[in-house]
């Protein structure tokens, strides 16, 4: 199973296909160039390739973990990715609307009044949202410069009423850019302004800089024919991670691995960096942690399977994600310490796919996406979070 395979079960089990589906490439061997391999900063050690681990239901602690559940964006076909502002009374998040644009835009929304607002101006792919801590901001990824961005629009509508089917796979747009607007979507600023998908992105707690994710060094250097073949297959094969000042300037590479680093956030004090690393294969992802110039990397799961949207808790703690360890379609929430020092603790066990959870800043409460909803579609639910009791089964 090549990585977009793998993104795309997971996509799929949740209808959670944010960007133009395609059809997903035939598997090739995965390897380095001889540059990549000298100076990459190591590799998931774990692959799909391994046996799954033997793992027990064990204690189910999802009734004590999280308490008062219930789901918090109700319009839409599906929504996803829902990110708080500092103080915890606002979500910006992607939601799919009725409407021209089949895809995913980003929406703010007032938790104490319920009023939503639209910040990303309508048209293309978008994806990935964040609010700026101090000031009156938000940035987000689109591709609505495409100059075809309402050809793909049309094409898809087009292709969901014929019926056809098809394999999905994530498509990492080369168009996909991040842009910087007040929270109302006026004053949009395109922020990183390079060929490639650039997307991923958050602020420090400080707002003074942004971490995101990029495969930009397959478009700004001459790739030989067996990278080239390697790009063709997965353009997320070089997906890097990346650092830059919240105006877009000074950018620096913080990753160096063969396969995808993704989905990048700060830890609250902004000294540590939790992402997601695939295998060079594509066939399983783990959960990393560095420091935040990107030293000290740390491999804290050896799933053998997909572990995904780790979030640090605002404590510092542990770390937060989501596995198919129980299986391929049954994404569950898990949290491990953030030392990778004990085994990983299980969180949820509602039917249904829980993926990408994250804390509010003062660790009491938590959003995540999920299918346990009445018609099976994504939505994203929110609850209260047990901190006590999770450092108690952390054994902390």
């Amino acid at each position: 199973m090549t990585q977009n395979n793998c993104l795309a079960l997971l996509l799929t089990t949740l209808g959670l296909v944010a960007c133009s589906p395609q059809e997903a490439g035939p598997d090739e061997p995965r390897q380095a160039s001889a540059e990549t391999a000298a100076n990459y900063d190591g590799t998931a050690g774990a692959t799909a390739a391994a046996p799954m681990p033997a793992m027990a239901e064990g204690p189910l602690y999802e009734s004590e973990l999280l308490l008062n559940t219930y789901q918090l964006i109700t319009d839409g076909k599906r929504s996803g990715e829902g990110y708080f502002s500092a103080d915890g009374n606002r979500l910006i998040y992607q939601a799919e609307l009725e409407g021209d644009n089949p895809f995913y835009q980003i929406y703010v929304r007032d938790l104490v009044t319920g009023a939503t607002t639209q910040v990303s101006p309508g048209s293309g792919l978008t994806t990935c949202a964040w609010i700026h801590p101090l000031l009156d901001r938000v940035i987000f990824a689109s591709t609505h410069e495409d100059p075809d961005a309402i050809g793909k629009q049309q094409r898809e509508i087009a292709m969901r009423q014929s019926g056809v089917q098809r394999g999905y796979s994530w498509d990492y747009d080369e168009h996909y850019e991040i842009y910087q607007a007040n929270s109302d979507g006026s004053g949009l600023v395109n922020l990183t302004n390079a060929r490639g998908y650039d997307a991923e992105g958050s602020y420090s707690s400080d707002g003074q800089t942004i971490i995101f994710a990029s495969n930009r060094e397959a478009y700004s250097r001459p790739l030989s024919l067996a990278e080239q073949r390697l790009f063709e297959d997965d353009a997320s094969y070089f997906m890097d991670l990346y650092i830059m000042n919240a105006d877009g300037s000074n950018v620096r590479q913080l990753t160096q691995s063969p396969g995808y680093d993704g989905g990048p956030f700060f830890s609250a004090d902004d000294q540590q960096v939790v992402w997601r690393r695939f295998n060079p294969d594509g066939n399983s992802a783990e959960i990393w942690t560095m420091n935040a110039d990107g030293s000290n990397q740390r491999q804290l799961t050896d799933s053998a399977m997909v572990s995904w949207g780790p979030y640090f808790h605002p404590s510092g703690e542990y770390i937060i994600y989501s596995s198919n360890v129980l299986g391929h379609a049954n994404f569950e929430l898990f949290m491990v310490d953030a030392l990778g020092e004990k085994d990983p603790v299980r969180v949820t066990n509602t039917e249904g796919t829980d993926i990408l959870p994250v804390f509010t800043p003062q660790g009491d409460k938590i959003a995540w996406s999920t299918t346990r909803t009445p018609d099976g579609t994504s939505q994203i639910y929110m609850a209260d979070w047990n901190h006590q009791r999770a450092l108690e089964l952390l054994g902390r």
